[in-house]
């Protein structure tokens, strides 16, 4: 339980580190993103706000800090399995790079460092389920690609991400490991939940775009043509 715990601190502390605000600060002489456009701390908001390669930045550091958490989450279960339990769970170190990716997630949507206004979390998302399954990741980017190429709108495509999730993840567990692989219910059942609430939590900071959506304000990305 001590190990769990210090996955989720490991995690959130890395997430609060939020490249949003430090990259506009540094490419706006000190200027804090959460004053211009939607007043999120995320991606999206720095290339409307700020620049593309700015947010490009942003995205490297919002993916980087979640890759690290899970890395990190993976250790520290790793070396508590092998030096309190002197043997070996596979399992428990997955949970591990869940929790860590999770509390990652909620560090960057509720930075303790910035006053717990952040981002939505959708990148740092996508960075954890990179590293814990794979598969999943494969149907969440094409799922994402298929909104954005249909519409251009990143927070649709980001919303139908959130959605897919936690049904991705629990058909993937469910079928091939679950039944194939011989995982335990309860691992089941724990990274059932655990993408769900990710899934709900990106849901909730996607409120006010889903508004948007439903009056047909959202703006769709566009490249801009240069004036002669």
């Amino acid at each position: 339980m001590l190990a769990l715990a210090a996955c989720a601190v490991v995690g959130y502390l890395l997430g609060s580190v939020n490249t949003a605000i430090i990259v506009t600060r540094l490419f706006k002489h000190k200027e804090d993103i959460r004053n211009y456009g939607s007043g999120n701390a995320g991606m999206t908001n720095v290339l409307r706000s700020v620049g593309k390669l700015p947010a490009v930045l942003t995205f490297i550091g919002d993916f980087l800090k979640n890759v690290f958490a899970v890395l990190l989450g993976w250790l520290i279960m790793y070396l508590a399995i092998r030096v309190l339990l002197d043997g070996e769970g596979p399992e428990l170190m997955q949970i591990g790079k869940y929790i860590a990716g999770v509390f990652c997630v909620i560090g960057h949507i509720f930075p303790l460092y910035y006053g717990f206004r952040g981002g939505k979390g959708v990148v740092a998302a996508a960075a954890m389920i990179l590293l814990v399954d794979w598969r999943v990741f494969l149907l969440v980017i094409a799922t994402f690609l298929a909104f954005f190429i249909w519409k251009r709108i990143i927070s649709l495509a980001s919303i139908a991400c959130a959605i897919s999730y936690p049904i991705y993840t629990f058909l993937i567990v469910f079928f091939f490991d679950y039944k194939g692989a011989g995982h335990s219910l309860g691992y089941l059942l724990f990274i059932t939940g655990a993408s769900l609430f990710l899934g709900l939590l990106v849901l909730i900071k996607h409120r006010s775009n889903i508004g948007r959506l439903m009056r047909g304000e959202e703006k769709p990305v566009s490249a801009k043509k240069k004036e002669k």
